[in-house]
């Protein structure tokens, strides 16, 4: 079974929430092609879990109650995605997916972890520095 990788819409190809939410929906229909067994189960649980998390805390990071709260959001964010790139090198390495390219999810994980890491990195040097 094999599923078609989204891109990212439009005039929202740049905003990081658009891309989030590509990329969880991307990695939820790749999902739907694991096998059936023990293990799979699990993971797809933990993947499911932690793909949707980075996307709904960042979400939430823009409609923070404060400065802090703003950074805690984006830091979940970037632990969750940590743990999505984990689960996705699992698939890969254990080969769940005998026909399912799943390189350019885990490179997108990659890409989106520098992205939320730049942030964080950037919110807390003005912490320490302001």
């Amino acid at each position: 079974m094999s599923y078609n990788i989204k891109e990212p819409l439009g005039k929202y190809t740049s905003k990081l929430d658009n891309r989030l939410f590509t990329f969880s929906i991307n990695v939820i229909k790749m999902l739907r092609s694991l096998p059936q067994n023990p293990e799979s189960k699990v993971i797809h649980y933990q993947l499911i879990k932690s793909v949707s998390s980075t996307g709904a805390n960042y979400e939430e990071s823009q409609a923070a109650s404060s400065k802090l709260d703003f950074r805690n959001k984006i830091y979940i964010s970037l632990k969750e995605m940590r743990e999505t790139n984990y689960w996705l090198r699992i698939i890969r390495e254990l080969e769940l997916l005998k026909h399912v390219q799943i390189s350019p999810l885990i490179d997108e994980s990659i890409e989106l972890m520098r992205i939320l890491g730049s942030i964080t990195a950037k919110l807390d040097g003005k912490r320490k520095d302001g």
